[in-house]
């Protein structure tokens, strides 16, 4: 009886593993800050996936659409990323219609991609489905994505569960991936999200 209950516990296929998770955040821009409702609230939860994954050594890819025009990545995102950091700054919709993000994203050895970002509807729900055609299994952070309009971004959310991404929350997608209180990372993630 003793043994069984010592063995490694089996995670269904939809729960976040460690060894094929990576964080994508897609456009989260400081023009976005006056149009998008709760702007403030959702850049502070992104952030603190960024700095979860950061913490468990996970990969985190990071797209701007034309910054030129949008501006940089929200501030509260940009204070959690070293110096160093490159961004995939792109023109298309969808993340993967950017080569250096499809280089990026494969050289991580992903399988199951975090998604947060904006704006719903169109570059998170795009790259969503190009993520899903190509085999990649979708996380959508449901409170860490946003749209000017809540028609549009309730409809997104059905749209990607409909064609197979899977809904999570950020503290949900971060105790997936902790999977225990003992886990040595556990104390310092929490602090976050208090």
């Amino acid at each position: 009886m003793e043994n069984s209950r010592n063995k490694k516990i089996m995670s269904h296929s939809k729960i976040l593993d460690r060894e094929k998770a990576a964080l994508v955040v897609v456009d989260m821009q400081e023009a976005f800050r006056s149009a998008i409702p709760e702007f403030p609230q959702i850049a502070s939860r992104v952030s603190i996936a960024v700095r979860s994954f950061q913490i468990l050594n996970l990969p985190v890819i990071i797209t701007e659409q034309y910054p030129k025009g949008l501006g940089r990545t929200a501030e509260e995102i940009l204070f959690s990323m070293p110096a160093e950091y490159e961004f995939v700054e792109k023109t298309s919709f969808s993340s993967c219609g950017a080569s250096s993000f499809v280089e990026k994203l494969e050289a991580t050895g992903a399988r199951q991609i975090v998604l947060c970002g904006l704006e719903s509807h169109i570059c998170v729900n795009q790259t969503t489905h190009d993520l899903l055609l190509s085999n990649y299994e979708v996380h959508l952070l449901t409170d860490c994505i946003g749209s000017r309009y809540t028609h549009d971004k309730e409809t997104a959310i059905r749209k990607m569960q409909i064609s197979g991404a899977v809904l999570s929350t950020m503290e949900m997608a971060i105790f997936e991936l902790l999977r225990d209180a003992r886990h040595e990372q556990f104390k310092e993630i929490q602090s976050l999200i208090k």
